[in-house]
C-alpha cells in the first residue's frame, strides 16, 4: 500500500484533535478521529482556579512559580482570569517564574518563560532549578472516570524531592467519553483496514481500552482486524503509559515539543 491511502486513527480530545487532523493531511494520509476522552474546564475547576487569583489578595502572590505542563492548562488559567473584572497583575522579574512545555509557550504572553530542552514534565523540573522551600503552583487536571496516569503526581513529588513546595490545582477535567467511544476502532463501515493509531496521552488509551472491553472487544482484535497496524506515541512519557496498559507501541517521537514529531516519526518509519 502506497503512503497516500494510509487510514490514521487518533485519540485525541477535541481541541487537540484540530492540530492534529491537518498535519495527517499534510502527508497525504486519511485521518479518523475517534476520541476518548474529553478534556475542558468546569465550575469545579474554574472555582480552584479563581481561589489563587481573585482580588483583593490573590494566593498566587505567596508563590514563586506557574509551571504549566499542558496547553489545557494554560487554556484554563487564561479563561479563569477572563472572569475577573481586575485580573490581578502576577509577580515579575526574577522573584517569579512562569514555565511551559514546547510549543505550549507560545500561548503564555510573558517575555520571561522557561521551556525546557526537553519537552516533558521531567524536563520542566530540572528547567526550574532547586527550589529552596519556594512554592510552585501547577495547573493540572482532576481525572474522571479513569485511573489517574502517573505523570502528574510524578511530576508533583519530582518538585517536591527538587525543594519545592509544590501545590497542585485541578484546573480542567479529563473525563472518558464512554462505552461506544472506541467504536470506530472496530466497526468495518470506517473506510478501511486502520494503517495507524496515535496516542497524545496515557488517558486517551485507557479510555479506548475500557471502551473496546465494554463492547467485549479486546486489543488483541483490533490488531486481528487491523494486521500491520502501527502505534505511535506522541514522546516516551506517553509510550511509557501506553506500554503500562498492555499496548505495544512501534513508533516514538524523537521531537514532542508538538504533534509534528510524532506524524514525522511516523513518516520515517514507513519510508525507512
Amino acid at each position: 500500500m502506497t503512503t497516500s491511502h494510509r487510514l490514521i486513527a487518533f485519540t485525541t480530545p477535541e481541541n487537540y484533535a484540530a492540530r492534529l487532523t491537518p498535519l495527517i493531511h499534510h502527508k497525504g494520509w486519511t485521518p479518523l478521529w475517534c476520541p476518548t476522552v474529553t478534556v475542558e474546564p468546569t465550575t469545579h475547576t474554574k472555582s480552584a482556579l479563581l481561589h489563587y487569583i481573585s482580588p483583593p489578595n490573590p494566593q498566587i502572590n505567596l508563590f514563586s512559580a506557574l509551571a504549566f505542563t499542558s496547553r489545557s492548562g494554560i487554556s484554563a488559567f487564561s479563561d479563569a482570569l477572563s472572569d475577573l473584572r481586575s485580573p490581578p497583575l502576577l509577580p515579575s522579574g526574577d522573584q517569579f517564574i512562569i514555565c511551559a512545555l514546547g510549543k505550549d509557550t507560545e500561548l503564555v504572553d510573558n517575555s520571561f518563560v522557561l521551556s525546557p530542552r526537553i519537552s516533558t514534565p521531567a524536563g520542566l523540573v530540572e528547567e526550574l532549578g532547586l527550589g529552596g522551600g519556594r512554592r510552585v503552583l501547577c495547573p493540572v487536571p482532576v481525572v474522571v472516570e479513569l485511573e489517574e496516569p502517573p505523570v502528574v503526581p510524578n511530576f508533583i513529588q519530582d518538585l517536591s524531592s527538587n525543594g519545592w513546595v509544590a501545590m497542585r490545582v485541578d484546573a480542567y477535567e479529563t473525563q472518558w467519553m464512554g462505552v461506544e467511544c472506541a467504536k470506530a476502532m472496530v466497526q468495518r463501515d470506517n473506510g478501511g483496514v486502520v494503517d495507524a493509531v496515535v496516542f497524545t496521552s496515557t488517558g486517551e488509551v485507557e479510555g479506548m481500552l475500557k471502551s473496546l472491553r465494554a463492547m467485549g472487544v479486546y486489543w488483541g482484535k483490533v490488531v486481528e482486524r487491523n494486521p500491520g497496524v502501527v502505534v505511535a506515541a506522541h514522546g516516551p512519557v506517553t509510550a511509557a503509559g501506553v506500554e503500562r496498559l498492555g499496548v505495544r507501541v512501534d513508533v516514538v517521537s524523537r521531537k514532542f515539543g508538538s504533534f509534528e514529531g510524532v506524524v514525522d516519526a511516523l513518516d520515517e518509519f514507513w519510508n525507512d
